[in-house]
């Protein structure tokens, strides 16, 4: 019986398969990867400038250089020393880190700003070098090109062949971005970055502890949502996938207590000295947004989102949700101030001649809207002009129901859209952590009486100082508060 093509490429697809079972650098057992290290080298290579450009790196040399030396103290003790390791501070508020391969880790301004030691920062850097270590999206990427055999073996071999590897990776290491990668990789994680801890000098309890500092954050989010009648955050990030409680955690951590050094480091001071003066909250690089406003100097614009809508500014756009989860406002630029606003909204929305769109001003600016169905769901689009910019409010409801119920807030909010005012660049100012000593008998209240953090502030500022819901300062402490 001759072979059919089915059965020869199956041939094929199983001795490429065997050619890459590559021994694991970190269990010594072999892993059916499609990925050579100097493959994964270039993904990490190639994706490092996107996610840069996507988040913003943070505009402070001292503190990048800080948080580079403590991650490369770790990589030099790990299973991959000879890699080169990229560690970067992002310019985000989320509370994050996370890993491309390769060797690019990168942890956001925002969950620094929850941390209160230099051994904290080290755990949350080894858990992610331990992705790198162990090399889980490259494994990830593995499982994913198996299911597309021929097109990401040809990729491998022929890199003529196209883009089938690169597309996979991307999407492959955008959801472990946004979800993590599955709870044994997490906890394999954990477990090399306590081991790593503990051969650099650090106690590797500074895991567990900023689990439990992490999940406080998460616990005091939930608490302000239920306040503002919205859903809590879904929440992604590093340690996402772990009770505070975790039994599995303790004993992987507890493990790693046999490469524990006779002295341990905290340096709790030393990081708080670092930190000190770190922007909090949004950047001024992309606007602030104070009570649903959004205020943002450099482009001269200020706009206002519907109160009870839970607004997320990104350094590409700013987006809104309604407390039901069922519609959303996004402002985003929108290329340059060129022909009119019409034809600007026609080209953005691909909308063809025999759509209405309508010549409007907002607030003495050039404008146009229209409304639309775009992907099968209702949707408001304005344009407008203002300076060298155009800039595009959409809005989208799941339905036509929804659409109805919030078209008041969305028509202000895009009629909102004006040029920022004297009196309102002094509110665009940047918040900012300081580090002050506790004075005898200052309490979290008494704090929170003064700071520009809300009606919620005396829970934020037990959260970054790592005690909440309850605990008190203790006179001549350091301590967190935001100016």
């Amino acid at each position: 019986m001759r072979p059919s093509a089915l059965t020869r490429a199956a041939a094929l697809a199983l001795t490429l398969a065997l050619a890459n079972c590559a021994t694991n650098p970190v269990t010594g057992n072999p892993n059916f990867v499609t990925v050579s290290e100097s493959q994964e080298i270039q993904i990490g290579r190639a994706e490092d400038p996107k996610v840069r450009q996507e988040y913003g790196v943070y505009d402070n040399a001292a503190l990048q250089q800080y948080v580079n030396e403590v991650g490369q103290k770790l990589a030099r003790t790990s299973h991959r020393p000879g890699l080169e390791y990229h560690f970067t501070v992002v310019d985000s508020p989320e509370v994050n880190a996370f890993a491309l391969p390769g060797g690019y880790i990168y942890i956001t301004r925002g969950i620094l700003s929850f941390l209160n030691s230099e051994a904290e920062l080290a755990a949350v850097l080894g858990h992610e070098l331990g992705h790198v270590t162990a090399r889980h999206s490259v494994q990830q990427i593995s499982a994913a090109t198996a299911a597309q055999v021929g097109a990401s073996i040809l990729q491998i071999f022929v890199p003529q062949a196209g883009g089938a590897l690169g597309d996979t990776a991307i999407n492959v290491l955008g959801g472990a971005l946004l979800s993590g990668y599955g709870r044994e990789h997490e906890l394999e994680a954990d477990r090399l970055g306590a081991e790593y801890l503990a051969r650099t000098g650090y106690d590797p309890q500074a895991m567990v502890k900023v689990v439990g500092v992490l999940k406080n954050q998460e616990l005091f989010d939930a608490a302000v949502a239920k306040s503002e009648g919205r859903e809590p955050r879904a929440y992604h990030g590093v340690f996402a996938s772990h009770p505070d409680n975790d039994t599995r955690l303790q004993q992987i951590v507890g493990e790693a207590a046999r490469f524990k050094q006779a002295e341990t480091r905290t340096a709790r001071e030393e990081f708080l000295r670092r930190i000190d003066r770190m922007v909090f909250a949004d950047s001024p690089d992309q606007g602030v947004i104070r009570n649903n406003t959004l205020y943002h100097t450099e482009l001269g614009l200020a706009m206002r989102f519907p109160q009870g809508w839970r607004v997320k500014n990104q350094p590409q756009n700013v987006t809104a949700a309604s407390p039901r989860n069922d519609a959303l406002i996004d402002l985003r630029m929108a290329g340059p101030a060129q022909g009119s606003p019409a034809e600007v909204l026609r080209k953005l929305a691909r909308l063809g001649s025999g759509s209405e769109v309508m010549p409007t001003t907002i607030n003495g600016l050039p404008a146009a809207t229209a409304n639309a169905n775009l992907q099968g769901k209702p949707t408001r689009i304005a344009v407008v002009f203002l300076g060298k910019n155009a800039y595009a409010i959409g809005a989208q409801a799941q339905n036509s129901q929804a659409m109805s119920r919030y078209l008041p807030e969305i028509d202000a909010a895009q009629k909102s859209f004006h040029a920022i005012t004297d009196q309102e660049r002094g509110l665009a100012r940047p918040l900012t952590l300081r580090i002050v000593t506790a004075r005898a008998g200052v309490t979290f209240s008494e704090l929170a009486r003064t700071s520009p953090l809300g009606k919620n502030a005396e829970g934020h500022l037990r959260v970054i100082n790592g005690m909440y819901p309850s605990g008190e300062p203790v006179a001549g402490q350091p301590l967190k508060v935001v100016e």
